[in-house]
């Protein structure tokens, strides 16, 4: 089968490589879709694990075969796989900080070489613990486009009901990329009122569309004065750090109240460095909360908004790349302009060009 194996160095080449053996309680899963996720980026871009592995995680396609003793699943299931899922018996299970577990973080999805997700591949082996509980079956009429986002909402759901915002509180959200307008769709779904930040026209006008009640430029200066005018001068009661960028966590900071709760999502890599006053936090009696991966309690909840189409994911998508481009759509989403948004891989496709919304 073809994969796009990292090499290192920030080098991804597509070669052939053999079709993963699945063992008893596994599956064997056709890839259709996978996302490109912003921390496989950060990944490929900053070395940040040993090569070769194959990445990609926002996985859907068909499953092509099943192991002993799996009963649930069988060939031609159109299903999404979530290449994390916790034991449930740890420490930080018990407290429910799935993310931390040591088993969650042994990735459980691979194409080859040491397990990274797979998704930039044609073909996928779940493990047995995977299988278990983290498949999720496609319903009839729900395209593997639209399907492969149950993983990313996931993210975001956890995020939503880590901050738990009410009716009529004020949020910001930092950053109107596929994450931030995921999180702009789910937050206006609590009747909350929102201002989203962009530097780009096309990413705020979305915004407004998704339920955005305001959308600014956040180079403008004076982004904190407007977050107040609408808030009486108090500031946000709540904001959301859904991009990576110098000086985003501190724009955050200026445009909450005193008592606010600002979630860090973005900043996954060791080497970004955030700078706040201490002041701010500690006299503002901010709280300041960071939400990493998905959660398997919220898996169905993630399932239904996106197979329901509760929440309008698939507009997100702006160009679908065949594996033998897939460079191309790691530069996009690298160097993304008004017109990308949500870049995906179809390793199946045979077609050399690409097609947008």
């Amino acid at each position: 089968m073809d994969a796009a194996v990292y090499k290192g160095a920030g080098v991804v080449a597509v070669e052939s490589i053999p079709v993963p053996e699945i063992g008893a309680g596994e599956l064997l899963i056709r890839v259709d879709t996978c996302g490109i996720c912003h921390t496989d980026l950060k990944k490929i871009e900053y070395n940040l694990l040993a090569p070769p592995r194959i990445y990609g995680h926002e996985t859907a396609g068909v499953v092509a075969a099943v192991g002993a003793g799996v009963t649930r699943y069988k060939p031609g299931d159109r299903v999404i796989v979530f290449h994390h899922i916790p034991c449930g018996k740890c420490f930080y299970c018990s407290k429910k900080l799935y993310a931390q577990c040591p088993v969650y973080k042994k990735v459980g999805v691979t194409a080859g070489y040491e397990p990274a997700g797979g998704g930039f591949s044609q073909y996928v082996r779940a493990m047995d613990w995977i299988v278990e509980r983290g498949v999720e079956k496609i319903p009839a009429g729900v395209s593997f486009d639209q399907a492969c986002f149950v993983e990313p909402v996931n993210t975001c759901v956890k995020g939503i009901h880590l901050v738990d915002p009410q009716p009529e509180d004020v949020i910001v959200i930092l950053g109107q990329g596929p994450i931030g307008l995921i999180f702009t769709m789910i937050a206006a779904r609590s009747g909350a009122r929102i201002i989203a930040t962009d530097t780009m026209a096309s990413r705020r006008a979305l915004a407004l569309r998704f339920g955005a009640e305001a959308a600014f430029d956040p180079r403008d200066a004076d982004i904190d004065k407007h977050v107040r005018k609408m808030t009486d001068g108090r500031g946000a009661d709540l904001a959301i750090i859904a991009a990576s960028a110098r000086g985003i966590v501190e724009q955050a900071v200026a445009s909450s109240r005193p008592g606010a709760k600002i979630l860090l999502f973005a900043q996954t890599s060791h080497q970004e460095r955030i700078e706040v006053s201490g002041a701010d936090v500690c006299v503002g009696e901010r709280t300041l909360l960071g939400s990493y991966s998905a959660s398997v309690d919220l898996q169905k909840e993630s399932a239904d908004l996106v197979f329901s189409g509760a929440l309008p994911v698939s507009e997100l998508i702006s160009h679908r790349y065949p594996l033998s481009r897939i460079h191309e759509g790691i530069e996009r989403a690298l160097h993304p302009d008004e017109q990308s948004l949500k870049i995906v891989v179809k390793p199946q496709s045979t077609n050399e060009g690409t097609t947008d919304r």
